[in-house]
């Protein structure tokens, strides 16, 4: 593999820096809400991560697009490398999600609106997983895999506007929420800097990540072709 970017090592750190300094704003800046208690504080976690899940799984959309019109691999690699990163932000996010629920909603679990299709996401983009594993021409695989992540968008959006659209106990945490929603809560100016500064610094993580991913991508390219090109001969 060629030598780390100069400018990826700065992103590293800036990264380290980010997080560090969004932890302080969430632990130390942000005010203790004064219903939930501490465990209000894994919010700021919780809406980051969804964030990060619904950007990769965009990024991927596009890719799969952009494989489709120019067929150059490198738009391949992207996209598995942003719904492998998005994948894991958005487990995280369902289950601190659910760590969030249990005090608030007196349930680790309810098929409401959001958790449902946000369960749903995730079990589509299982799936992108297991059909790239389950193809071995790198051809045919990378079409495949580009039409199921534009397909598989779709779920993403319905997921954002579910509780927005329907009826749901779910808060919505930037907007009017629906009267019945649980666990809601106005946010004062200290909890928005930190919001907002959290969002930013897991938007910074997960370019960082998907540059890291791509560059793996790119190396293991490379072995299949040689592995392909010495099963043809």
């Amino acid at each position: 593999m060629n030598e780390k970017p100069r400018l990826l090592k700065i992103l590293d750190i800036l990264t380290l820096v980010l997080i560090l300094v969004a932890a302080g704003l969430v632990f130390f800046y942000a005010p203790v809400e004064k219903v939930m208690g501490l465990v209000q504080k894994v919010f700021y976690f919780h809406v980051a991560n969804a964030w990060v899940g619904m950007l990769g799984f965009t990024v991927a959309a596009v890719a799969g697009g952009l494989y489709l019109w120019k067929g150059e691999k490198k738009w391949d690699i992207a996209g598995l490398a942003a719904v492998e990163i998005s994948f894991v932000f958005f487990l995280i996010a369902i289950v601190s999600g659910s760590i969030w629920a249990r005090p608030a909603w007196n349930t680790w679990w309810t098929w409401d609106p959001r958790l449902t299709t946000a369960a749903i996401v995730e079990l589509i983009y299982a799936a992108y997983l297991l059909l790239r594993q389950g193809v071995d021409d790198p051809d045919r695989r990378a079409r495949f895999s580009a039409v199921y992540a534009i397909f598989g968008f779709i779920s993403v959006p319905l997921t954002f506007i579910s509780i927005r659209l329907m009826r749901t106990i779910h808060p919505v945490v930037v907007g009017s929420s629906d009267p019945s929603a649980q666990g809601g809560f106005s946010m004062i100016a200290p909890m928005k800097v930190a919001f907002f500064f959290s969002l930013f610094t897991f938007s910074v993580f997960f370019v960082d990540l998907l540059w890291h991913r791509i560059r793996l991508g790119r190396l293991q390219d490379k072995v299949e072709q040689l592995r392909w090109g010495n099963h043809r001969i």
